[in-house]
């Protein structure tokens, strides 16, 4: 099993309420999570009117799958008018089979 983790900080130009800025977030969020079928949140600058940190997780099969999944949210909310990308990590996470519990 494969865990993928991607962290996005924004910035959120124009933006000088947490109102206008729940706004944006959550349409970022919302469209990601539905397009790929993943694990989103805010993650960090919670309070911070201009910016917002934005955590994903997929889980997959396949290394190679799951870093693609997370390239394409990357690009996607790359794409958004609203937001611009300050800065960008992933994290790919590989964990051995579980064990057979026969009890």
């Amino acid at each position: 099993m494969v865990v993928g983790v991607c962290q996005i900080s924004l910035s959120l130009p124009g933006v000088s309420s947490l109102k206008a800025k729940r706004s944006i977030v959550r349409k970022v969020l919302d469209r990601t999570a539905n397009r790929f079928n993943v694990a989103a949140a805010e993650v960090g600058q919670l309070d911070a009117h201009g910016q917002s940190t934005l955590g994903f997780a997929v889980v997959s099969n396949d290394r190679r799958h799951a870093n693609s999944m997370l390239d394409s949210i990357a690009a996607f909310v790359e794409g958004s008018a609203d937001a611009v990308v300050l800065n960008l990590s992933t994290e790919l996470l590989s964990l051995g089979e579980l064990a057979d519990w026969t009890g």
